[in-house]
């Protein structure tokens, strides 16, 4: 960041805002008798969870190697990318920055929140072109650029972040949701060099446990703090809680995971390569492939018969669908109608 501290970042009222506090969560008890919060005493999962998610934050800051006060969790990072905007961006005066194209869901909060959204078009092969960046960072309304390394929907990483940490005057957001995949270093070990930099983590992809809806947001513990002040009290449920402590008990799990789709993922691009019907298929460091097809139309429109679900980028990336990785199963279900077409 050049110039500005955090709290020149933060709208005026967030300032002012008072968290709600879990008077059960920020306090030890040995055996309480749990009169205070109006839950049932029957039942199993009758009461809230940990606000505060401790053990959680315990167990991620022993793997990322950082304190307990630089990580919030959230409701997926769907929540936490909502909270951030919610916290620096003024509405109906502030605007966020994103690279075109890239995952929809920052503009998507970002227009909720009445915020402008500014698009920076990518290059050819997917990569920003730093003098477009440069001639917009100084904008003293853009407040947030959200930077996705590897890219959705287009798989690449994005090289030399700290170049955009130096020369932008706001925060910072790296969604590093695919990381695990790209065998890149991931921003974490930038956190104690730059205070306008948030680092985003999910167990969606790589841990294979989307339908808990758990991500991570790491930062300084100034920026970890305005966002437990602006999070729901119980933002994340005790049965996700318990699970991902489960998961995280599995040392080869992640590991495990990633080889597997890493395998696949080289098998489909031998098949891929042979496929008439595939124009282009472009390089990617995450769990799923950008492909140009001759005749995207014809193409969706069989997967569709045959219940082959994938994500069309047409129009928006002309002719393309993104496909991701799947079990040698479907990925062979998909190669052999593929190679019909």
């Amino acid at each position: 960041m050049k110039n500005n501290s955090i709290n020149t970042l933060v709208r005026e009222n967030i300032l002012q805002l008072q968290p709600y506090i879990s008077f059960r969560d920020h306090n030890e008890f040995n055996a309480p008798v749990m009169l205070d919060a109006n839950e049932s005493p029957f039942g199993e999962c009758n009461r809230y969870p940990d606000s505060t998610q401790k053990k959680l934050k315990n167990r991620l800051a022993g793997l990322k190697n950082i304190l307990p006060s630089q990580i919030a969790v959230g409701n997926g990072s769907d929540e936490l990318i909502d909270l951030i905007i919610k916290i620096f961006c003024e509405p109906k005066k502030d605007s966020i920055l994103m690279m075109n194209p890239s995952f929809a869901m920052y503009g998507f909060y970002a227009a909720i929140n009445e915020n402008k959204v500014l698009k920076l078009d990518l290059d050819e092969n997917f990569e920003i072109i730093k003098n477009d960046f440069l001639k917009i960072s100084d904008d003293p309304f853009l407040k947030i650029f959200f930077l996705c390394s590897p890219n959705n929907p287009t798989g690449n990483s994005i090289a030399d972040i700290e170049f955009y940490l130096k020369n932008f005057n706001g925060i910072v957001v790296v969604d590093e949701a695919y990381i695990e995949f790209s065998g890149k270093k991931s921003s974490l070990e930038l956190l104690d060099q730059y205070s306008n930099l948030i680092v985003l983590q999910t167990f969606s992809k790589a841990w294979g446990i989307a339908g808990a809806r758990v991500g991570m947001a790491y930062a300084s513990v100034e920026i970890i703090s305005l966002i437990n002040t602006v999070k729901a009290p119980y933002n994340v449920n005790v049965l996700s809680q318990e699970l991902i402590l489960k998961t995280l008990d599995d040392e080869d799990r992640l590991q495990d995971n990633v080889n597997n789709i890493l395998e696949e993922r080289t098998w489909l691009q031998e098949q891929f390569n042979e496929i008439e019907c595939i124009s282009k298929v472009f390089s990617t460091d995450a769990n799923f492939f950008l492909i140009r097809m001759d005749n995207v139309d014809n193409v969706y429109a069989k997967m569709l018969e045959e219940e082959i679900l994938t994500s069309r980028r047409d129009p928006a990336i002309p002719g393309c669908i993104r496909i991701n990785v799947g079990n040698r199963e479907e990925n062979e279900k998909l190669i052999n109608l593929l190679k019909g077409i």
